[in-house]
């Protein structure tokens, strides 16, 4: 018996067809059906995840396409995210082991966080303190320690078994004596101290909007995801109570995806400043100690 496949080019087409054909949904890392499906091959093939052009043509073993075939297939009929199946995530360079037990690591903080978040922060190597909310992996609290190399970074999620995930990612980067996690709801489990920058990506997702979330989203921890009726509830007692945490010259960063108009509607009074990111300047916003209610 002939196989149908022979070559990573055969299969590369192949998982585009059937990813389109599942009418997948995209956004844990890959935009459209070719990237992740180049992904997924090249992962599961133990192939660099940048250079798919030399293996193209290259022939494989009955096992290794036993292999793809199985993998290809749980991701479009089981809508499994990706990074479930690989059990890896890839953020601005950076590689973080990721599993059910948290979401897929994506934000646009991240990419904030690599120019220190100037010039809202004057110099990053003279920030001391940085506390993240809603760590989950605990991946931007590994870039915000690259960020501001002299920071101590705490690290808080309601979360136990987020916070193995974000445990074994801290470990994975030696920055343990820098990364301090705590688990408990928002600033409850913190001692008293004063944080030069805050940064969080809680959950935010509007109700509405959960309703309708894809597949692959309801995979991922609800109460990650999920911020109440108009997605705010969360960053409402984050706000609240950050000018307690903050240095008077700190900052607060929040990221709230496409809840723009809520937030607005929320915190109308207060001076939000919104980044620019590549997805535009809807996604995140900056508050001043000095502009946050006391």
């Amino acid at each position: 018996m002939t196989l149908p496949f022979s070559t990573v080019r055969d299969l590369l087409r192949y998982a585009v067809s059937r990813f389109n054909e599942a009418k997948l949904s995209f956004g844990h890392g890959s935009a459209n059906a070719y990237d992740e499906a180049a992904y997924l091959v090249l992962h599961t093939l133990h192939l660099p995840l940048d250079l798919l052009d030399p293996f193209l043509d290259a022939r494989l073993t009955t096992a290794e396409i036993d292999a793809l075939l199985k993998v290809i297939e749980r991701r479009a009929a089981e809508r499994v995210p990706a990074a479930y199946i690989t059990q890896e995530a890839w953020m601005h360079g950076y590689r973080f082991h990721v599993d059910e037990r948290v979401i897929v690591p994506r934000s646009f903080i991240g990419e904030l966080l690599q120019d220190g978040l100037q010039p809202y922060v004057e110099d990053p190597e003279q920030v001391g303190a940085v506390l993240e909310l809603c760590t989950g992996s605990g991946c931007l609290a590994i870039l915000a320690a690259h960020a501001f190399p002299n920071a101590d970074v705490d690290a808080v999620d309601l979360s136990a078994p987020a916070l193995e995930v974000a445990r074994r990612n801290v470990a994975d980067y030696h920055l343990d004596e820098r990364i301090a996690l705590f688990e408990g709801d928002l600033y409850a489990p913190l001692a008293e101290r004063r944080y030069d920058v805050i940064i969080s990506n809680p959950p935010y997702v509007n109700a509405t909007s959960m309703q309708a979330l894809p597949a692959e989203y309801r995979h991922e921890p609800e109460m990650a995801l999920a911020g109440g009726a108009d997605g705010m509830d969360i960053v409402r007692r984050i706000i609240a109570e950050a000018r307690h945490w903050l240095t008077d010259d700190g900052v607060l960063v929040v990221e709230i995806g496409n809840e723009r108009e809520h937030v607005e509607a929320a915190f109308g009074g207060l001076d939000l400043v919104w980044l620019p990111t590549s997805a535009g300047d809807d996604n995140v916003f900056l508050i001043q100690a000095c502009d946050l209610p006391v």
